[in-house]
């Protein structure tokens, strides 16, 4: 950070030798000193009033791009620094603050200003790499500005942190199969319809405000009346991730900030990708936690939108105290989706036992089991898990997320198909 001290090296050096010339003229009776020394303390005097005591306002804005970096990703800072001030003013320098979810190099040069009121905006940028996912913020900035002598320098924070949304990492996993139409896959929409063909569409009478484009001729020629073929009613397969949030499954950090738990980001990132995954598949995803609670609206896989508002809903999820993932038996009551994906932490036998009843809900049950800690019963929870049905794939904090996702769909693929 820039130093405190109110004069730069020049002042600094401006203030000693007066001082000296003040020693020497004592001490040898040079009156000329005197008059030197005093020249010189006017001048560094004079210079810090311009800047402490003349009015000058200093203005800063800043954007983002993009505006939601993900982790690992690296983000461009733009920012427009306006100085106001009836005296000119030299060269000097800024820095932006940055916490430690960034880094980068967020200092340079402010040009200098001409005075007389305002001076144009000066833009200057700089990258930062998001090393943390939440909400991160960034600045004040710090401006230091210089007297056009070069003697005095004055140290200002100027605006409010901005704030930079970082999401979690999304890694590309494997599709779900190779062959499409298996399991859902490939196109997942259907469409059903009352008879096949476009002649056999079962016709109704025309209503006002039907389309003169759904009027079927032969229909109507036939009937002697205006007939429009029957709406087409289209379902897309529905999928569910759930992200276990639980506090057992986590580290204390987890419930408190965003990003310090390397193994429950491991699971924001698996469930991000997951997610990301099965909607571009065509699924309508659903992502939910433990307790049944929704994260995030349900995304379609033509909904740009909704997919960048999936990272930024988990930009700011955090662990916390519930009952486990009993929830999931009543959002699955009485239904069925395709893929049913858990993404959780350690498993004991009891968690095992409730995740069994969810196994008959599902054409594709997977359960992505991260991070290192476990259970000291959490090998025989796994195997029972599997047993139930369940595909399990295990991530270890750090390890690759692809590889174990394939492994645990391609045995869901192959069992179903056999």
């Amino acid at each position: 950070m820039f130093s405190r001290w109110p004069l730069t090296l020049r002042g600094t050096g401006a203030v000693a030798l007066a001082i000296v010339c003040i020693v020497v003229a004592q001490r040898f009776g040079l009156a000329e000193l005197l008059y030197v020394a005093a020249l010189l303390l006017v001048l560094v005097s004079a210079s810090a009033a311009t800047l402490y005591l003349v009015p000058s306002t200093e203005r800063v804005t800043r954007s983002f791009a993009p505006d939601t970096p993900a982790v690992g990703g690296e983000a461009t800072v733009r920012m427009r620094v306006e100085i106001r001030s009836l005296l000119p003013t030299a060269q000097g320098r800024w820095r932006d603050g940055l916490p430690p979810g960034l880094s980068g190099d967020a200092s340079g040069i402010v040009p200098s200003a001409p005075g007389r009121g305002r001076a144009p905006a000066a833009p200057v940028e700089y990258r930062v790499t998001a090393l943390r996912r939440g909400i991160q913020p960034v600045g004040p900035l710090s401006l230091l500005t210089i007297d056009p002598f070069g003697l005095a320098r004055r140290r200002r924070r100027v605006g409010r942190p901005d704030p930079l949304t970082v999401t979690p990492a999304v890694v590309d996993l494997g599709p779900l199969i190779d062959q499409p139409g298996d399991l859902g896959g490939g196109m997942h929409s259907t469409v059903d319809r009352l008879g096949e063909g476009s002649d056999n569409l079962i016709p109704r009478h025309y209503a006002a405000g039907d389309s003169m484009r759904r009027i079927h001729w032969r229909a109507s020629a036939h009937r002697g009346e205006l007939m429009v073929r029957q709406e087409e009613q289209e379902t897309t397969p529905e999928a569910l991730v759930v992200l276990d949030r639980s506090a057992l499954r986590w580290s204390v950090e987890a419930t408190r900030t965003t990003g310090s738990d390397p193994a429950f980001e491991t699971a924001v990132s698996a469930c991000a990708s997951v997610t990301t995954l099965l909607a571009r598949e065509g699924y309508l995803v659903t992502v939910v936690d433990g307790d049944g609670a929704v994260l995030t609206e349900p995304i379609d896989g033509d909904d740009l939108a909704a997919r960048e508002q999936l990272g930024v809903d988990l930009a700011t999820v955090r662990a916390h105290r519930d009952s486990g993932l009993g929830g999931l038996v009543g959002v699955l009551a009485g239904g069925t989706v395709g893929p049913l994906v858990v993404v959780t932490g350690a498993l004991g036998p009891t968690d095992a036992s409730a995740l069994s009843p969810l196994v008959p809900h599902s054409a594709l049950p997977v359960l992505i089991v991260v991070g290192s800690r476990r259970d000291p019963d959490g090998d025989e929870a796994l195997a029972q898990a599997a047993r139930s049905g369940w595909r399990v794939a295990l991530a270890p904090t750090g390890a690759d997320l692809p590889a174990a996702w394939s492994d645990a769909v391609d045995r869901g693929v192959r069992r179903a198909a056999g």
